[in-house]
């Protein structure tokens, strides 16, 4: 009885496309397959900006360069959530791997040549990475979603692929960094050329799973249709309260640090604690993951955001101002989990890539567009009030989150 069962099971899964549930192996290898995309982006990050300013471009130049990184996967998130949909992980992934690998060769030519072209090139580059890392980041958290058999299964899944983008963070600009110390920027980015290579070797690890069932055609329907999900809309506004605080403190905590005179290398830690208290967490959640339930998660990380942000500009010290960014690094690394587990519930096993690319569209428009806001608001009432107006609309935000039911 329970072999035809599973019989049933497994036919069910090839119909709908609905990969088989996944173990360890498995699991390391969608982890390592993001990280290989991530960790080339984020060293990008690091060095195109530094090259552009020892050339003399001027800081809007650099706002430009950074803004592309994330602008690209807001105009293209929704196509490669569709392209999820429909292929599911392995052409995705390898096709990710391909644009980021032609990114990191654009910002090699950009190293070696000289001209009014050059700029143009690390413009490219970083347009190639930013939208390599999201289309695999989507097409990975859409396998990893139906592939979870359980709530607590899935919050368990995303907490350790949270892990890979965490890490990616270190990763890249650090290794970047000593490259270009010890050789220069044409040496650092072919390192980073490297890492896609391992988002390739790692999805010959991933088993072919059937391929996703098409969405039904439904006349007149469109993609924003999906936003009419009963609390779509509310989840959506509360990610995106909560993406905003990790905007904000990345741009912020430098200023504040800079007012009191702080050296770079002590903000860098500061920044530096935050990152590794958020993988931190992201490990220690898989055990607590049967009592992470949205209504109350929520919520009490939206308040505890706030109570850091109100604390931190009375914080005078570098032990004082990374105490608060571990507390962060706790409140703002439980949720992610929680809310793609409820995202999963919101919308149909064959629009989930599209749901995803909503998610993702929102974060990269705040990463793109809010920056720039912070840049405005934060030079005329400093950096202590922004913290608190942030933490005002997260904290009142919080009632939102609670509303949510299992």
């Amino acid at each position: 009885m329970a072999e035809g069962a599973g019989a049933g099971q497994g036919a069910a899964n090839a119909a709908s496309g609905t990969p088989p549930a996944l173990d360890g192996r498995v699991l390391l290898a969608l982890i390592v397959g993001q990280l290989g995309l991530h960790a080339a982006m984020s060293g990008l990050r690091l060095a195109a900006p530094l090259q552009a300013l020892r050339e003399g471009y001027s800081a809007w130049a650099v706002g430009l360069l950074l803004a592309l990184f994330a602008a690209a996967p807001v105009v293209l998130a929704l196509k490669a959530g569709r392209l999820a949909d429909r292929w599911g992980y392995h052409r995705p992934l390898r096709l990710s791997a391909a644009i980021a690998l032609a990114g990191m060769l654009m910002a090699v030519l950009a190293s070696r040549i000289t001209g009014p072209g050059h700029f143009a090139l690390l413009c490219l580059a970083a347009t190639l990475a930013g939208s390599a890392a999201n289309l695999g980041m989507l097409a990975t958290q859409r396998t990893a979603g139906l592939a979870a058999r359980s709530d607590t299964d899935r919050v368990r899944i995303f907490s350790w692929l949270g892990i890979a983008p965490s890490f990616a963070n270190v990763l890249g600009p650090v290794a970047a960094g000593f490259m270009i110390d010890a050789q220069g920027f044409s040496a650092a980015y072919l390192l980073l050329l490297g890492l896609p290579l391992a988002t390739v070797l790692s999805v010959r690890s991933v088993p072919h799973w059937p391929r996703p069932a098409p969405a039904a055609a439904v006349p007149g329907r469109r993609a924003w249709d999906i936003l009419d999900a009963p609390g779509m809309k509310r989840l959506l506004l509360v990610n995106w309260l909560l993406s905003m605080c990790w905007d904000v403190h990345a741009f912020a905590v430098p200023i504040l640090g800079h007012e009191r005179g702080f050296q770079a290398s002590t903000i860098g830690l500061v920044l530096g604690s935050f990152t590794l208290s958020v993988t931190a967490v992201r490990m220690v959640v898989p055990a607590l993951a049967r009592h992470m339930h949205a209504p109350w998660v929520l919520p009490a990380a939206m308040l505890g955001t706030a109570a850091v942000f109100v604390a931190y500009p009375f914080a005078a010290t570098p032990a004082w101002m990374g105490l608060c960014a571990v507390l962060l690094g706790v409140t703002l690394g439980a949720v992610q989990p929680v809310v793609m587990n409820t995202l999963h519930h919101l919308t149909p096993d064959q629009r989930h890539g599209e749901a995803l690319a909503f998610r993702s569209m929102a974060i990269n428009a705040s990463s793109t567009v809010m920056p720039l806001v912070f840049g405005a608001s934060g030079a005329v009432v400093g950096a202590g009030v922004l913290f608190w107006a942030v933490g005002a609309a997260v904290g009142s935000g919080a009632w939102l989150a609670g509303r949510f039911r299992p």
